[in-house]
């Protein structure tokens, strides 16, 4: 197949290599621009364009597939176009432009979590079956017929951009099924079955964390999150980023009489930092306070002589 490939951040990656190593014949790359990264806001070329030009392969580096992108596509006579999270939306006539029009790999069990942020929110609602699809390109969102989808369990915490990678790895698999059942004709695709959700792109303040939660749903939601855009509290109303936590498990974490622990009363036992919650703690492994590079929990707790409230 002639396929013209539109992606951006890292996780569209593994798709544009297994592409190009299955043999297809990549006639184009569409990335967005080179963005300002740092604090010396270096321009920087996305994850793709940099894969894409190790390969070998053109790119187009542009912030909307308008009549730019549709002219630079149609000089290439693609077969397909191939979307992993580029960005922006493919409308009419790029739509319709190549022969077997676009597809896209979606990082969720479509119609479950159409939009932004699949992942993110899956694992911010405390779900831990998370899914690709493989599915048409039509001009509502995520709306089209399903080609190909995989599924995997993953263990209650895990992170979101963890989830992400591995995700991006394994759904090449769905892709590349996809794209051959295109191309001999064996696959058209299926009208998405039940109902459908969203999964709205995340802001700064759906990063803190509800402490008077149970610790199930607190360590969702910092999963959720993590690492964009970041979970936190409030510590003497100054945010502090939660980078890495897990379950406080033990009697040596826990406390044993839950009545007399506040809910968000951080202090040390076994050497560990643990915050309390509802119905039982986290570790707090790694932070990061207003203002100071990351560190480790206890660290900062002993910096604080020992306990500190969270809200």
């Amino acid at each position: 197949m002639r396929i013209v490939f539109a992606g951006t951040p890292e996780f569209a990656v593994p798709s544009l290599r297994a592409l190009h190593a299955a043999g297809h014949e990549i006639v184009g790359v569409i990335t967005r621009e080179d963005a300002p990264l740092g604090r010396k806001r270096i321009l920087t070329p996305s994850p793709v364009a940099v894969a894409a030009e190790e390969l070998g392969l053109p790119v187009l580096r542009a912030n909307r597939l308008a009549e730019e992108a549709t002219a630079w596509t149609a000089a290439r006579n693609p077969d397909l176009g191939v979307i992993v999270a580029y960005g922006g939306l493919v409308r009419e006539p790029l739509l319709s432009l190549p022969e077997h029009g676009w597809i896209n790999l979606h990082f969720s069990e479509l119609p479950r979590w159409r939009g932004a942020a699949p992942v993110q929110r899956a694992l911010q609602a405390g779900e831990q079956r998370l899914g690709v699809t493989v599915f048409r390109l039509v001009e509502a969102l995520d709306a089209g017929d399903v080609i190909t989808r995989d599924a995997s369990d993953v263990a209650p915490g895990t992170p979101a951009g963890a989830a992400l990678t591995a995700l991006a790895a394994s759904g090449t698999d769905a892709l590349l099924r996809a794209v051959a059942g295109l191309a001999d004709g064996s696959l058209v695709g299926v009208p998405q079955q039940g109902e459908a959700t969203y999964a709205h792109k995340l802001g700064r303040e759906d990063g803190r964390l509800d402490l008077s939660a149970s610790a199930a749903a607190v360590l969702a939601h910092w999963a959720g999150v993590t690492p964009e855009p970041g979970a936190f509290v409030l510590v003497d109303e100054q945010p502090v980023k939660l980078l890495e936590v897990r379950a406080a498990h033990g009697s040596d974490l826990v406390s044993d009489d839950r009545a007399d622990a506040a809910v968000g009363s951080i202090g040390l036992r076994a050497g560990t930092a643990v915050v309390e919650l509802a119905d039982g703690a986290l570790e707090l492994v790694r932070v990061q306070p207003a203002g100071k590079p990351a560190m480790d929990g206890a660290a900062w707790l002993r910096g604080r002589g020992g306990a500190a409230v969270a809200r």
